[in-house]
C-alpha cells in the first residue's frame, strides 16, 4: 500500500466515518484520492465490503506499529546562549513543563514506554529520568567533538519500530501514534534558506542547492524496521571513522539526491525547534529560564531591562571561552562566557589587573565590564573586524610591529605566567591518568633539558600576552574611517620574556620551521641574534607541550581539539631536536 492508503487505513481503524467527504477532511486528502485508496484497500484484501479492517489489515498494524523510542539530549546547546551554558536544552521548562518530560509523556500516551535518552553535556541532570519515568539514560562521552550521528549510533540496536527525536522538540499537540505503518522524517512547511531539504509533490525529501530554500528541519522520524535495519547499518558504518563527526544522523536516511523516507509536514506552530533564547522567548516569554544571570549582568551593566536585550546570536566557540553577540537600545555588544574548567586554568583577578594596566593605550578596546570573580566581560562589538592571516606576510608586518611596540612599553603587573609550572600544573590535572602520548615521559624530560638556555638568554620580564596568536590580532574600522589593529583576549597575561608571544604565534599557526624563521625575522627586523633564536626554538618546544597538556586536560572534560592537539605534542618534540642540532653545531 502507498502511504496515502495507509492514511486512509489508520483513519479507519480509529473511527467509523459516514461518508467519503468526512475521511477527506479528516485525512486532508481530496475526495478523489480518498476514493482511489478506498478501492484499493479493499482489492489488496485491507477493507472488507463495510470498509472495516480486515485480519490483514491488524497484522500489518502489529508489525508496524511504535515499540520504542531514542531521544538525542547529548549536545551543549550552544546557539541557546546564554543559557545553554547553564543548563541542556531538553531541560529547559517551557509553559510549565520540562521540554524532554513532556516529550516523554507524550510517548507514553500511545503505549511507547521503551524509551532511551542519549546524554553528554551535563549528563548528570538527567539522571532523575530513570526513577520518574523509567528511561535507559546512554553517556555519549564525545559529545563535544562529535553531532548527533555519533549519539545515535550509540542506541543503533534501540532502533527498529523506533521514534527518533531530537531532545530540543516542542510539540503542540502530541504528534506520536499508536500506529505507523510507514516509514518518516518531519519537516516544517516554513521555509528555511539554511534547510538542503524540500518536500516535493510527492511528499519526498529531496536535497536543493544551496541557492534553494528548503523546508525547516525538525529532526523526528518514525522507522519500521524494514528502514530501521538499513539505518542500523549505516550508523554502524558512519561511526567507525572521524569522518562524519559533524554529520546530522539523518545522513542515514540519504540516497542519492533524496531520502529513502517520505516527508512528514508539520504546520509552523504546531512543533517547534528550540533553538536559541530570542525562539524560547517567543514561544514562551514567562519560561523560568528566561531569567538567566547572564542577561541579569548585562541588564544591570547597561542600566536596561531584560526584554532589551536582544538580536542574542552566538560567535563561534572559542578554545577557553563561549561568547554571544546581543543588541541594547541600539547598540551591540559582545558577551564572554568562560567555558569548561576555565576556573581551574585562568585567574580571573590577574586578568582584570591587565586590563587595568592597559586601559587607554590603545592595545585594545577597553572592556565595558568585566567579573574578576566569574571572568564575565562585555565589550564593544567592533564592525567589519577581520583577524591576522597568519601566510600574509603584509599583515604579519603590521602585527609583529603592533607586538614589538607593545613590549616596548616594559609593563609590569604583580604575576608572572610560568611556563614550566604550567606545564606540572595541567598535568596534575589530569587526576592521576597517564598521557595518551606513549612516550610522554621521554618528551617532558627532554623539554625540561631545555631550561637551563632559556634562563641564560631570557629577556627583561615584562607584560606578555602569551596568547598573541593570528586570532587575537584584530584588523577594524575606527572612528575616523581608517583601519586600525588591536590585540585582544588577555587572559593568560602576565609577566614573562616578551619573545615567548612570537614561540606562541607560530605553534597556534601550525608553523613549520622555514615559516617561524620568517616570523622571528620579521619581528626583529632581519636583525635577530642566533641565540635568541635558538632560544625562540625552545619556547616553541617548551609551549607545544604546554599546551599539548592543556588539550589532555580539556579532553578530560569533553572537548577535543583534534589535529591542534597532535601537532602540539609534535612541536616539543620536533623543536627540541632543533634545538639539540642548533647546540651542537
Amino acid at each position: 500500500m502507498n502511504r496515502q492508503e495507509a492514511d486512509i487505513l489508520c483513519l479507519l481503524h480509529q473511527n467509523e466515518y459516514g461518508s467519503q467527504r468526512e475521511l477527506a477532511a479528516a485525512s486532508g486528502y481530496s475526495v478523489g484520492i480518498v476514493n482511489r485508496s478506498l478501492r484499493a484497500l479493499r482489492e489488496e484484501g485491507y477493507l472488507d465490503a463495510r470498509q472495516r479492517p480486515t485480519a490483514k489489515a491488524e497484522a500489518a498494524f502489529r508489525a508496524a506499529s511504535p515499540r520504542s523510542a531514542v531521544i538525542l539530549a547529548a549536545g551543549a546547546g550552544l546557539r541557546m546562549a546564554p543559557i545553554g551554558m547553564e543548563t541542556p536544552k531538553a531541560l529547559l521548562e517551557i509553559k510549565g513543563e520540562v521540554l524532554i518530560e513532556r516529550l516523554i509523556r507524550q510517548l507514553r500516551e500511545v503505549g511507547v514506554r521503551e524509551i532511551c535518552v542519549v546524554v553528554g553535556f551535563m549528563m548528570e541532570r538527567f539522571e532523575y529520568l530513570i526513577d520518574e519515568f523509567g528511561v535507559e539514560l546512554i553517556a555519549n562521552s564525545e559529545y563535544a567533538g562529535r553531532n548527533n550521528l555519533h549519539s545515535l549510533a550509540l542506541a543503533a540496536d534501540r532502533v527498529s519500530n523506533s521514534y527518533v527525536i531530537p531532545g530540543d522538540l516542542w510539540f503542540r499537540e502530541n504528534p506520536f501514534r499508536r500506529e505507523e505503518l510507514y516509514s518518516w522524517f518531519m519537516v516544517s512547511s516554513l521555509q528555511d534558506a539554511e534547510s538542503e531539504l524540500r518536500v516535493n509533490r510527492k511528499q519526498e525529501l529531496v536535497y536543493v542547492p544551496e541557492d534553494v530554500p528548503g523546508n525547516a528541519v525538525l529532526g523526528a522520524a518514525y522507522l519500521c524496521e524494514e528502514q530501521a535495519v538499513i539505518v542500523r547499518g549505516r550508523l554502524v558504518l558512519m561511526n567507525r571513522g572521524r569522518k562524519y563527526d559533524d554529520f546530522l544522523w539523518e545522513s542515514a536516511l540519504r540516497d542519492g539526491d533524496r531520502m529513502f523516507v517520505p516527508a512528514r509536514v508539520m504546520g509552523p506552530d504546531d512543533a517547534v525547534n528550540i533553538n536559541t533564547f530570542e525562539q524560547l522567548r517567543e514561544l514562551d516569554s514567562g519560561s523560568a529560564h528566561l531569567h538567566s544571570d547572564v542577561i541579569s549582568v548585562i541588564a544591570s551593566v547597561l542600566h536596561a531591562s531584560p526584554e532589551e536585550v536582544t538580536e542574542i546570536a552566538v560567535l563561534k566557540k572559542g578554545m577557553t571561552n563561549r561568547s554571544f553577540c546581543f543588541s541594547c537600545r541600539g547598540q551591540k555588544y559582545i558577551m564572554r562566557i568562560p567555558g569548561e574548567g576555565t576556573n581551574m586554568l585562568i585567574n580571573r583577578r590577574q586578568e582584570a589587573q591587565v586590563f587595568e594596566t592597559i586601559r587607554g593605550l590603545g592595545l585594545c578596546d577597553d572592556p565595558v565590564y568585566i567579573n574578576p570573580d566569574n571572568g564575565y566581560k562585555i565589550t564593544r562589538y567592533l564592525e567589519g573586524v577581520r583577524s591576522c592571516d597568519p601566510d600574509n606576510a603584509e599583515e604579519l608586518g603590521k602585527c609583529m610591529k603592533k607586538l614589538r611596540a607593545f613590549h616596548e612599553m616594559r609593563l609590569q603587573v604583580p604575576h608572572s605566567f610560568d611556563i614550566f609550572g604550567n606545564i606540572e600544573f595541567y598535568e596534575k590535572l589530569w587526576n592521576g591518568l597517564p598521557s595518551v602520548y606513549k612516550d610522554y615521559a621521554r618528551t617532558k624530560e627532554q623539554v625540561l633539558s631545555l631550561r637551563p638556555y632559556i634562563e641564560a638568554h631570557a629577556e627583561e620580564s615584562r607584560l606578555t600576552h602569551i596568547d598573541a596568536v593570528p586570532d587575537n590580532f584584530l584588523f577594524c574600522t575606527g572612528p575616523d574611517g581608517r583601519e586600525q589593529l588591536q590585540l585582544t583576549d588577555w587572559e593568560y597575561a602576565g609577566m614573562q620574556d616578551p619573545h615567548v608571544d612570537i614561540a606562541m604565534f607560530c605553534i597556534y599557526s601550525l608553523y613549520d620551521r622555514a615559516q617561524a624563521d620568517r616570523l622571528i625575522d620579521i619581528y626583529f627586523e632581519g636583525a635577530c641574534p642566533r641565540e635568541t633564536r635558538v632560544k625562540i626554538y625552545c619556547y616553541i618546544a617548551a609551549c607545544g607541550l604546554l599546551w599539548s597538556n592543556w588539550c589532555e586536560y580539556k579532553r578530560s572534560l569533553g572537548v577535543e581539539f583534534g589535529e591542534y592537539a597532535l601537532r602540539q605534542y609534535r612541536y616539543a618534540k620536533d623543536f627540541y631536536k632543533l634545538v639539540r642540532e642548533a647546540l651542537d653545531e
